[in-house]
């Protein structure tokens, strides 16, 4: 879908898109959002038809075991709730369009910061992808940090510097830091109103570079998260599913929180920040600490909470695209999980003391959101173990919870089918199986190790 024009919209306005309203959208998506509504209600039936198979003996078992009852109604409860929240995340989904690209005339001063750890030849081609991308190299700064690491990635950092010595600065931490210094690094050497940061095995797209430089023509907008796709989607199955999954998470739900202007994560490989709002919150950032640890996971979270507790907006932008590197093995995949979640719990209990000082329709959103999104993971838990109990009792249980992933993942991937028209989203489906026998496991360990500190990249 193409980038509006600028010019008529309402920047004041809460609910309206961040850029440019054009009514003409309407009359191009009517029929999508017909069919939506219909499918969803024709889905919404399936699921209703499934649960109650599903509870079926588990209703009958309420009225012998007590103490299933302090699991089952909780997770009714939750479930309908979800349905709430799917029901409003739709509607906003619906109306995100991503704001015009900065012209190129009008581009700003802008520094991409790309730190860098034991990522080898990778590193040089993240680099050249920036250096190739679509904006005025009078405009344009490149700051490659190498956070000590110990193979040979200084090597590709110094040879990206001298092909490009008018465009490439770099910098080498003489010992392994973590990325939030490495970061900082770069952040106090960036000479540009907007500031992105690149992850060293990411490639950006041609036009990304001027299109996550177009919000910020909103001067309370002080963060942009850019979309991640999967760069060696075909490699393997893992990153297939992922690919599925990445898409999901900006294109459908990055798109819904842009809509009220709080972006939770605007992410490592690639996300843009206003200078003058992000400079200042550097020096706490680096010094944050959770559980008497020093913090050093989870900076582009951390960072986007930090701007939003300035009272900055922080959205997507649909149309600044970078590719990157998703894990090919369990092992891999399980790293990034863990190193994902132990941030998301510190943030997450972060956000709930930021959100009050959101204006009123975005609190009750955000609320909203993260209320029923973090109550998964006791609902979840617990019904687990009492479907295992069920299952024990009636083997057919396990069989009807199994249809109804299937038909709440499908119903999912039809919002990967608008983004991308492609058979690749039976991977999604594949996905939701995957997780919930081989990953289940990662929460609560991240939550027990939640002082953990490291990369866990390699």
């Amino acid at each position: 879908m193409e980038p509006l024009a600028a010019g008529s919209a309402s920047r004041s306005a809460l609910f309206t898109q961040i850029g440019d309203d054009n009514p003409t959208w309407l009359n191009v998506d009517l029929r999508f959002i017909i069919a939506t509504i219909i499918v969803f209600g024709a889905v919404m039936a399936t699921i209703i038809r499934f649960g109650h198979e599903v509870f079926d003996p588990l209703a009958d078992s309420l009225m012998i075991q007590g103490w299933a009852a302090l699991i089952a109604r909780p997770s009714l409860l939750w479930f309908t709730m979800g349905m709430l929240l799917l029901v409003i995340r739709t509607l906003l989904w619906v109306r995100y369009r991503p704001v015009a690209a900065m012209a190129y005339e009008e581009a700003p001063r802008l520094s991409v910061i790309i730190p860098a750890y034991n990522e080898s030849a990778m590193v040089r081609k993240a680099v050249d992808a920036c250096a190739r991308a679509e904006y005025p190299r009078d405009r344009l700064e490149i700051i490659v940090i190498d956070d000590g690491s110990t193979d040979d990635t200084w090597t590709y950092v110094s040879a990206a510097q001298r092909e490009r010595p008018d465009l490439v600065q770099t910098v080498r931490l003489p010992v392994n830091a973590g990325k939030r210094a490495a970061l900082a690094a770069g952040f106090a050497r960036a000479t540009g109103d907007i500031i992105v940061t690149v992850d060293s095995d990411s490639l950006v797209d041609r036009r990304a570079l001027l299109a996550i430089a177009g919000p910020f023509r909103n001067e309370r907008v002080g963060a942009v998260a850019g979309k991640v796709c999967v760069l060696n989607r075909f490699q393997s199955i893992l990153p297939r599913m992922l690919h599925v999954r990445y898409v999901l998470s900006f294109d459908f739900l990055r798109s819904v929180q842009s809509s009220y202007g709080t972006v939770y994560c605007c992410p490592g490989a690639l996300s843009a920040y206003r200078a003058s709002v992000i400079k200042p919150l550097v020096p706490g950032w680096l010094r944050q600490r959770f559980l008497g640890s020093a913090c050093t996971i989870g900076e582009d979270r951390a960072l986007t909470n930090d701007v939003l507790a300035s009272g900055y907006r922080a959205v997507y932008q649909r149309s600044a695209v970078v590719h990157t590197l998703a894990p090919e093995t369990y092992r891999q995949l399980c790293r990034m999980f863990l190193r994902w979640d132990r941030s998301y719990i510190r943030e997450e209990i972060r956000l709930w003391k930021i959100m009050w000082k959101l204006p009123f329709p975005a609190l009750v959103l955000t609320m909203l959101e993260t209320t029923i999104t973090n109550l998964r993971y006791p609902v979840a838990y617990s019904s687990l173990v009492l479907m295992v109990y069920l299952s024990l009792q009636d083997p057919l249980t396990i069989v009807r919870l199994l249809i109804s992933m299937g038909v709440v993942s499908v119903f999912y991937t039809l919002y990967f089918l608008h983004s991308e028209r492609s058979r690749e989203f039976l991977y999604g489906v594949l996905y939701a199986y995957f997780y919930f026998f081989s990953l289940f496991w990662i929460f609560p360990y991240a939550l027990a190790t939640v002082r953990n500190r490291s990369w866990l990249t390699r």
